[in-house]
């Protein structure tokens, strides 16, 4: 009974990552799923979203240089 059981334990090792493997490397399936599921999850930025994401970054980077500035003319 431990024989048997040991070779069915060693027997789901093995093909149970082989067979994973041989599942994702199906080009047809990662379309399928993964690339539509991205697509799902991040959806493409549109122009207005990127250039209003730069004029926040300009304006935080713009705030912290002056507060930068104003304490290095305080302190000194």
């Amino acid at each position: 009974m431990g024989v048997k059981l040991e070779v069915f334990r060693m027997s789901l090792y093995l093909t149970f990552p082989v067979v994973m493997f041989w599942i994702s490397n199906q080009a047809e399936w990662f379309e399928d799923y993964v690339v539509q599921r991205k697509r799902e999850l991040w959806p493409r930025e549109k122009e207005g979203q990127r250039q209003e994401l730069e004029e926040f970054k300009q304006k935080i980077r713009k705030q912290r240089e002056e507060r930068l500035l104003r304490a290095a003319q305080q302190s000194s």
